[in-house]
């Protein structure tokens, strides 16, 4: 909500001053984000009247001008070249010695060898608008020698709240001189408004054909209105300072009550609208011409005004184009006021792709005891400004919003904010608000305005109080709650020791957003029937991930784009299964893209592989220890691609991207990527202490000679079926083919400790388990020893 400083001290003024103002506006929970002055700052410039134009000897575009500047003595003369200079008007004025935005000097000068003491001036020379045609032409009464600043009230300052969305009670003027006057106890000089009464008998009838979507609807009809008048200064200067363009006298005085009341309203041209006015949902198929110029095809949950030709403007968003107002055609109007539920209103601006001021009001509650004040003040300013006859009002009543009082403890204030406000205290409080109270000893019961949407329940109230109290008037006091060490289980580790172990390999967490494309869904998960949004916030981000992958690539590609080679990533979050999302389980995720280590002098230049991601997944499950197994992904390389098992359990999938969407995704290189459940990493073993044997271990390399079919791992697990003692550890160490090796075989050497904590192991210990390994390997994988 934008609005001019000086506006507001016209309902409430209270001794304070722009800083104080704003800070108090802050600390009631209206936040000040913007607070700068109307003009650039300048000086030595008056309003001064024309009193003789010649032209110029020596340039045909310039004229030699007389002024009276109020200032006494002699006229000035002033060289201008402005087309609108003319005798009689009224201009503001540099005097020599004016400082003029831009820090430019006003001096006496030459023209083309004519003095000239002083500059007349544009609007945008001085900073008050953007555009300009020429000289800033001042009503005919505007007194010459005056200040221009004072005049046109430019030390002004302009003031932009940020609002909650539930204070829509402060999306006007008024509101917000409220809350002022509440706050500081100053006299709130409310809008005068006196029913205008009727000339003529011209009246357009009114029906409600959806009573609970708009409950209340009043119109007017002007007839013999100028359209073509011209919007009065004062009105241009308040409503430009709000942020809003003039139009026409029209369309300035709607958008005048908006500001003033935070009524929205819509004038119509009568000679255009058939039959009765009737509020009702569109009727599928209907299309309507906004003002905007947008074309829409209407769809049954929309509100329309319609009249017997059909819609004609769009509820609470905005009217159509062929009823609307023009200059020089228009003669009789058709004021609309109403009130339409915030829950009708709500998400069609987004639907549609544009919002509008009338809307962002409605959709968060406009005073429906306010509709005919409002349009009682349109109709005096319409008659001020653009003349015409008005009618009577007709207005269709239905039940409006219950405003149920509210239940407020004064104990229970206490409880919430820490402090004691005595209960009369509170009753004043909430008065000065505006809210109406009846107090049964320690307990009110609190009934809100019609302007107050925002309270239904006791807390709505104790921030009231709190506010009216002052926030930094409540004290920080230390918690005095007792605190008690509650009870870990040993077998689960916070997720937060996950991240940190990842970081400690050089992984750098990234937060993506759980709505993603649907491609990434269909490429990294084949996915064809992903969790979809009904309301997404925009078109690329649809669906709900079923992965993690997919932000992970996409925040690589963003860092090689940024000449990022060595990327280490990882996110920890839900992800969603089920037709709706009723699965969220908790996934890790790493990726790892460019050299294995940052360049240096001290290693060779190498790419990260397929091993090296594997050992940062060991890491992160040790002590515990998970088989890998080949799999299929559609995300991953067929055959770099392994699923992780855990005690019997598939947890997890490794490998390296998928060459497909290496290409698809503009990758120089395939990363190397891991999603494991969360569950598998917090999840770990009690500890258990073993002794340390005081005893030499035993090492024994054993080569095999397998099909080259044998997976490495099935050759790991031949040996750990052996249930034999005094086996501590079995690592491979060597894969040959060639030589010495039958074709379509491979030879697997691997390391044997053996070792005991109660003894030296003999040789026939030694040589009894060997024996065990060798045959349970011929049995299982049919491996021969290798000589």
């Amino acid at each position: 909500m934008k609005f001019s400083e000086s506006w507001l001290r016209e309902l409430v003024n209270p001794a304070l001053d722009n800083a104080q103002l704003a800070e108090l506006l802050t600390m009631a929970g209206l936040e000040v984000e913007e607070n700068d002055a109307a003009a650039p700052a300048f000086d030595k410039v008056v309003v001064a009247q024309v009193l003789e134009v010649r032209k110029h000897e020596n340039a045909e575009k310039l004229n030699v001008c007389k002024v009276d500047s109020g200032q006494g003595g002699e006229p000035l003369q002033i060289v201008c070249g402005a087309p609108n200079v003319a005798v009689g008007v009224k201009v503001p004025c540099a005097l020599v010695g004016a400082s003029l935005p831009g820090d430019f000097k006003i001096k006496e000068a030459k023209l083309r060898g004519v003095e000239s003491f002083g500059m007349l001036c544009s609007a945008r020379e001085l900073g008050v608008s953007e555009e300009s045609d020429g000289l800033l032409l001042l009503p005919a009464d505007a007194p010459v020698g005056q200040s221009f600043r004072q005049y046109f009230d430019l030390d002004d300052r302009i003031l932009t709240l940020k609002l909650t969305p539930n204070r829509a009670d402060c999306l006007s003027l008024s509101g917000i001189a409220r809350e002022v006057a509440a706050l500081t106890g100053s006299s709130y000089q409310a809008v005068t408004i006196k029913p205008v009464a009727p000339v003529l008998d011209d009246k357009r009838g009114v029906k409600l054909d959806a009573a609970t979507a708009c409950p209340r609807y009043a119109g007017r009809v002007i007839s013999g209105v100028n359209a073509a008048a011209a919007t009065p200064d004062w009105m241009k200067r308040k409503l430009e300072r709000s942020g809003l363009r003039s139009i026409s006298a029209l369309v300035d005085i709607t958008n005048y009550i908006l500001l003033e009341l935070g009524q929205p309203m819509h004038a119509f041209d009568n000679a255009k609208l058939q039959g009765d006015i009737v509020v009702r949902f569109a009727q599928a198929g209907e299309q309507l011409e906004l003002l905007n110029g947008k074309q829409l095809t209407l769809e049954p949950d929309m509100l329309v005004i319609a009249d017997g030709n059909g819609p004609v403007a769009l509820a609470g968003i905005m009217g159509g184009m062929p009823t609307s107002v023009q200059v020089g055609e228009t003669q009789d109007v058709f004021l609309e006021s109403a009130f339409f539920a915030p829950e009708i209103i709500a998400g069609k601006g987004r639907r549609l792709g544009f919002s509008s001021d009338s809307s962002h009001r409605y959709e968060r509650g406009v005073d429906f005891g306010n509709c005919r004040n409002a349009l009682e003040r349109a109709t005096e300013l319409v008659l001020a400004i653009c003349g015409g006859q008005p009618g009577g009002v007709t207005e269709a009543l239905a039940a409006l919003p219950a405003r149920p009082a509210v239940t407020l403890r004064v104990a229970r204030v206490a409880r919430v904010l820490g402090v004691t406000v005595a209960a009369d205290e509170i009753v004043a409080m909430l008065q000065k608000l505006g809210l109406a109270v009846v107090r049964d000893g320690e307990t009110l019961a609190v009934t809100p305005p019609s302007y107050r949407f925002d309270i239904n329940i006791e807390e709505d109230l104790i921030e009231e109080v709190a506010r009216m109290y002052g926030y930094d008037q409540i004290p920080t006091r230390p918690p005095v709650s007792g605190q008690a060490m509650l009870k870990q289980d040993g077998k689960l580790r916070p997720s937060l020791l996950v991240k940190q172990a990842l970081a400690a390999r050089d992984y750098q967490e990234v937060v993506s957003y759980a709505f993603v494309e649907e491609k990434w869904e269909a490429d990294f998960a084949a996915n064809l029937q992903p969790v979809r949004l009904l309301n997404p916030i925009a078109s690329q981000m649809s669906v709900m991930r079923s992965t993690l992958i997919g932000g992970l690539v996409s925040t690589l590609v963003a860092n090689l784009n940024r000449k990022h080679e060595r990327v280490r990533l990882f996110e920890v979050a839900r992800v969603f299964h089920g037709v709706e999302a009723t699965q969220q389980p908790e996934k890790v995720a790493g990726l790892a893209h460019g050299p294995r280590l940052a360049e240096q002098w001290g290693s060779k230049a190498a790419r990260v592989d397929f091993y090296d991601v594997k050992a940062d997944v060991e890491a992160l499950l040790a002590p515990r220890v998970a088989r890998f197994e080949r799999a299929e992904h559609p995300a991953f390389h067929p055959g770099r691609c392994a699923q992780i098992v855990l005690d019997g359990a598939i947890i997890g999938v490794l490998g390296e991207l998928h060459p497909r969407w290496v290409q698809s995704y503009d990758l120089n290189a395939a990363p190397v990527l891991f999603e494991l459940d969360l569950g598998a990493l917090t999840g770990r073993d009690l500890i258990r202490s073993q002794p340390i044997s005081k005893f030499q271990p035993v090492r024994r390399d054993l080569a095999f000679v397998v099909d080259d079919a044998v997976q490495y791992q099935q050759v790991l697990d031949a040996m750990a079926s052996v249930k034999q003692p005094y086996v501590t550890a079995i690592e491979g160490f060597d894969v040959y083919r060639g030589a010495g090796v039958p074709e379509g075989k491979k030879s697997l050497a691997f390391k044997v400790i053996l070792q005991d904590t109660q003894k030296t192991l003999s040789d026939a210990d030694i040589d009894s388990a060997v024996s065990q390994l060798v045959a349970a390997l011929q049995q299982h994988v049919q491996a021969q020893l290798r000589s």
